[in-house]
């Protein structure tokens, strides 16, 4: 399809809609479109993958959160391949119908009407992993690549990820006949459920793997490499595609979802892509004016302090924020002044100083007068 749909549209479902309801809409959906019940039309198995696609983004928490918040762009490059892109629309089909779904003539099984399918492939998709990563505020305005250490399942080496020792040998389970399914008899009553010992799948390992024991996978301690983007901000999340666990048997690696946190900085405080500082300013400067040397993110950068600045004053300094997250804008830097008050004063200085507060009267004192003029009532 040349243009991604939104996969709430494709289920048909609202954006609120819980776990149950999105299962609910995808079964309906999936019956009608499944190519089997569709034979020879090429739109209906084109929606069938769309529809395996969406339901697989939308019913994993992980995922469906990241779509949520950047849409497709979750799965782009940069923050990962294609959510649900990659997965055979026939497994998930399987997954939620629990039984066959994989190929020509299992729909007719699936209602009732062939003999004893197979089960499910013994395949299995990894887990999505979670990594709390810190970084600086620096790290978050100009981008950096850090390296990721954590311990998570991967493909066998002894088998490459088969679970089988010849990498192939497998065989027909004994408890259900390959057929993945087991019947029970409970009273008038008989329960047809997975069977218990090859997981539905009805082929077991004929020569499990010494090293995983046939899963095809152990834990190890990995690294990963990652690329942290300029802007990013507390909070994002960035997803690792493939690098979750490894699937069973062979089947596809879950992803890994990085969570952004970035450290309090000791200069300045972020708002959205602006920041904020407070710098100190010396009493006579704030009186008489002159240059103030302040600090940015790209090194120090110097405003002018017009005379009579009162404490608190805050100045913009345009551009020299946060970058804004893909795109070449920045946020603004702005400073708040702190006129410094002289503590250890010596005699002659203190002299000076009364001199020169006389000199002043009352009528230099714009902020005094207004004080007066809101509290005279006060002072009757």
């Amino acid at each position: 399809m040349s243009e991604k749909r939104d996969y709430y549209e494709v289920l048909g479902v609202e954006r609120n809609a819980d776990g149950s309801y999105i299962k609910k809409a995808y079964r309906k959906m999936a019956v009608k479109y499944h190519p089997d019940k569709n034979p020879g039309d090429p739109s209906a198995e084109e929606k069938f993958k769309e529809l395996g696609e969406a339901y697989e983004v939308l019913s994993d928490d992980d995922k469906r959160a990241a779509y949520d918040r950047y849409g497709h762009a979750a799965f782009s490059q940069g923050m990962g391949s294609s959510g649900g892109a990659g997965v055979d629309p026939f497994d998930i089909f399987r997954e939620v119908f629990g039984g066959g779904g994989g190929g020509s003539g299992i729909f007719g099984d699936f209602f009732g009407g062939g003999g004893g399918g197979g089960g499910r492939s013994m395949k299995r998709r990894g887990s999505d992993l979670r990594y709390d990563l810190q970084i600086t505020l620096e790290e978050a305005a100009f981008g950096t690549e850090k390296e990721l250490e954590l311990e998570k399942s991967s493909a066998c080496s002894g088998c490459k990820g088969s679970g089988s020792a010849s990498g192939g040998g497998t065989k027909s389970c004994s408890t259900c006949g390959g057929h993945g399914q087991v019947i029970s008899s409970r009273g008038f009553f008989q329960v047809q459920q997975t069977c218990p010992q090859c997981g539905g799948s009805g082929q077991m390992i004929s020569d499990p793997c010494r090293e995983c024991n046939g899963a095809g996978r152990t834990d190890k301690r990995e690294r990963i490499k990652l690329k942290i983007p300029a802007g990013i901000s507390e909070g994002s999340r960035l997803r690792s595609s493939g690098n979750g666990d490894a699937g069973m048997r062979g089947g596809p690696a879950g992803d890994l979802f990085v969570v952004i946190h970035v450290r309090e900085h000791e200069v300045f405080e972020r708002d959205e892509n602006d920041l904020y500082c407070e710098v100190p300013v010396s009493f006579a400067t704030a009186a008489v004016g002159g240059e103030l040397v302040v600090p940015t993110l790209n090194g120090k950068a110097s405003i002018r302090v017009p005379e009579g600045t009162q404490n608190g004053t805050l100045f913009r300094l345009k551009d020299k924020g946060m970058p804004q997250l893909n795109s070449t804008r920045s946020g603004d830097l702005m400073v708040r002044v702190q006129v410094e008050v002289p503590t250890k004063l010596n005699r002659k200085q203190k002299e000076l100083l009364e001199a020169f507060a006389k000199s002043l009267g009352e009528r230099n004192r714009p902020i005094h007068e207004s004080f007066l003029e809101k509290a005279k009532r006060f002072f009757k």
